[in-house]
């Protein structure tokens, strides 16, 4: 191995690991050939208000000049997990951080803890982090890897569970085969707060789990049919439920290179909706309000009175497929109806209504102008639902915008939002992002002021169509901005910031 070696791993995709010749970092195996002295690292962020945290595992932290191994993975979200990562046996020191800054170096990165790891052959040394990430708890585990290669039948999968529930109550783990229900299922083990249990052998197959709270019998979650096909071996961690469903409890599968969430079977869902219908003279039984209505149209809307520009409370739903038809408020006649609106288990999610003007081709020539005046011949108001899904995160540091353009204008087709820091200008800002009618997209960013503005191209001119300050701390709630039309404006338009719904 080469020495004055340093390694820096930018961008990690989560389910992978950082690879490199100076440091044979590689995903975990279980193949009986494998001869070298080596054993794995594996990160899990269990910190519901944690960013994305960097692991950065290293020989010596006071110098990195004779270091052999240096390496930074990339960032990893709550309720994921670092791929098993191959070391040589020896001590290592090891670091948590987040980004700060835009800068992903080792030196820009805020430092939150620093431990130090044995690596030992053959076991995976898994640290998990929970708590507030302002005093995080750091938890180590090693785990030694089990070898299915002698078993000639190749049948059996392995599994611990542990408990990062931040409730630090202890529940109760069953388990079912798949065509199978709680009365028929099996209690694996009673699990105490921040505690890895024995490794525990099944058969392969598809599997239920459920879990209560110690002692009873009373189910609090209950996952869908999870297969296990491979002679593997498994972290299920329990952490809080961050979605809409009422169960406490979410489990995050961590294998050899993923992290796959399984959310409880009969999770509720939720939504609230936004009004960005405008007024138009064609359309004259619009009046600026509406009623919205699930399945039939009744005398009592899910929805009531919901103004221009304004969202509704949010809405808890089961889990389903929905007909939504919304009526305008005074003249009782619908705008549109059977829209499809679909709500996946424990899903939180925002409906905009909005409206473009259509020319309209009635002979289908492709011809809107069939006098040659220049002026289209006829035109139509139409009215559009778009679902966005709504951030869960708690992070305090750093925090989920989503951009939403609903301009439709014959003057330009996108709209650029600019995030502009203090030192910056629009044409220096580091933030921005551009999009088409309808589109959206997410931005997350760091506590700091911003002036947002709202930029479109016209005929080669750029105009701020509006702009505002934009103050991000930790009391600041994940975000909607969106751009839209607004009659009363200096400019036409205006950009309208609220609350993703909470939860």
């Amino acid at each position: 191995m080469s020495h004055n070696m340093r390694f820096f791993q930018s961008n990690f995709l989560l389910g992978f690991t950082a690879t490199s010749l100076a440091i044979g970092l590689t995903g975990c195996g279980s193949s009986s050939d494998d001869t070298s002295n080596d054993g794995y690292v594996k990160f899990y962020n269990g910190s519901e208000n944690a960013p994305a945290i960097h692991l950065i595992v290293d020989e010596d932290l006071e110098t990195s000049e004779d270091d052999e191994i240096e390496v930074t993975f990339g960032g990893v979200a709550y309720g994921q997990a670092l791929g098993n990562s191959q070391l040589e046996n020896n001590d290592y020191f090891y670091e948590l951080a987040w980004q700060d800054d835009d800068s992903t170096s080792r030196d820009e990165l805020e430092v939150i803890y620093q431990g130090d790891v044995k690596v030992i052959d053959d076991t995976i040394h898994m640290i998990a982090m929970k708590g507030d990430i302002s005093a995080p708890e750091v938890l180590e585990f090693d785990i030694p890897i089990i070898d299915e290669d002698d078993d000639d039948t190749y049948d059996r999968f392995n599994f611990r569970f542990l408990n990062l529930h931040p409730n630090n109550e202890s529940f109760d783990v069953y388990v079912s085969e798949d065509d199978e229900t709680f009365n028929e299922a099996e209690l694996l083990s009673s699990v105490a707060p921040e505690v890895l249990t024995d490794n525990i052998k099944r058969d392969q197959g598809s599997y239920i789990f459920y879990i209560t709270a110690s002692g009873s019998d009373e189910v609090l979650y209950q996952s869908n049919s999870i297969d296990f096909f491979y002679t593997s071996q498994y972290v299920m961690v329990v952490r809080k439920n961050d979605g809409a469903g009422t169960s406490p409890y979410i489990i995050d599968q961590l294998t050899n290179s993923s992290t796959y969430t399984h959310i409880d079977s009969d999770a509720e869902a939720q939504f609230n909706v936004y009004n960005a219908l405008i007024t138009h003279e064609l359309q004259p039984i619009y009046t600026g309000r509406f009623d919205l209505h699930i399945g039939a149209v009744d005398d009592t809307p899910e929805v009531n009175n919901l103004d221009f520009g304004a969202s509704s409370d949010t809405i808890p739903m089961a889990s389903g497929d929905y007909a939504v038809t919304i009526m305008d408020n005074t003249t009782q006649q619908p705008l549109m109806t059977n829209h499809l609106l679909t709500l996946p288990e424990n899903s939180n999610k925002t409906v905009f209504f909005y409206a473009d003007i259509v020319d309209v081709d009635e002979d289908g020539d492709g011809n809107v102008d069939e006098d040659g005046d220049g002026i289209v011949d006829k035109q139509e108001y139409h009215v559009h639902s778009k679902v966005v899904s709504n951030s869960v995160s708690e992070s305090i540091y750093h925090h989920n915008l989503a951009l939403v353009n609903l301009v439709d204008s014959d003057d330009f087709n996108s709209v650029t939002y600019y995030f502009v820091r203090s030192d910056e200008t629009i044409d220096t800002a580091y933030y921005k992002r551009t999009l088409g009618f309808t589109e959206d997209k997410t931005l997350t960013l760091s506590n700091n002021t911003y002036e947002v503005y709202a930029v479109a191209e016209d005929n080669g001119s750029e105009i701020i169509l509006d702009s505002l300050t934009l103050t991000l701390d930790e009391s600041f709630d994940d975000a909607f901005i969106v751009v839209e039309k607004e009659a009363t404006s200096a400019t036409g338009y205006k950009i309208t910031l609220f609350d993703q719904s909470a939860l």
